[in-house]
């Protein structure tokens, strides 16, 4: 197995970390032409707006929309948005889910929190919290079509949804040590 991760910006070595804990295979995705042998895809967190126009310069929306129609996907954070048919403003997005987001959705760096998380998709015989982070984190207003909501928090606000091999988190599994995330979307991936 081999996954990319977006490497144009933000925390694409963290996931390459967690990944390499797994013992997969992975690349740094900046070309077209370095989606071709890839099982699936990681979009990292970072600024949505500047990735989405960086993946434009390197002729990477198109194939990365193309990539996802038969691969797994998953965006965190900044890579949730992108994956998004809506997010509100005028920006490149993938239109991959059927979700709508709102960006910055618990205001700015400074309002940046950590939460432990029941997400039954991870129970394990421990059964422990998924501790998050939540980084200038968007919110998933809505899903619609095929996508679900994955994760909610207490007040059933959308912090995770995933449609078929398509997986949006808001927050950053990547920074935590805990795999198990990074081991469900492996799960994903269809052989």
């Amino acid at each position: 197995m081999k996954i990319g991760i977006l490497a144009l910006q933000g925390a694409f070595a963290e996931h390459i970390v967690m990944l390499k804990k797994l013992g997969v295979e992975t690349a740094e995705v900046r070309l077209p032409e370095q989606l071709d042998d890839l099982d699936g895809l990681i979009i990292p967190g970072g600024e949505s707006t500047t990735m989405g126009k960086l993946m434009v310069d390197y002729d990477l929306l198109e194939p990365i929309r193309e990539f996802g129609l038969g691969h797994a996907v998953w965006g965190t954070c900044a890579g949730a948005i992108l994956l998004a048919a809506d997010a509100h403003r005028k920006q490149p997005l993938l239109n991959l889910m059927d979700i709508s987001v709102e960006r910055n959705a618990f205001g700015r760096q400074v309002d940046s929190f950590e939460a432990a998380l029941d997400i039954s998709a991870l129970k394990q015989a421990d059964d422990a919290p998924f501790h998050a982070f939540f980084i200038r984190a968007p919110i998933i207003e809505a899903v619609q079509g095929e996508a679900k909501a994955l994760v909610t928090l207490s007040d059933r606000r959308i912090v995770a949804a995933q449609d078929g091999q398509l997986l949006a988190t808001s927050f950053h599994p990547e920074l935590t040590g805990d795999t198990r995330f990074h081991k469900y979307f492996l799960s994903l991936i269809k052989k």
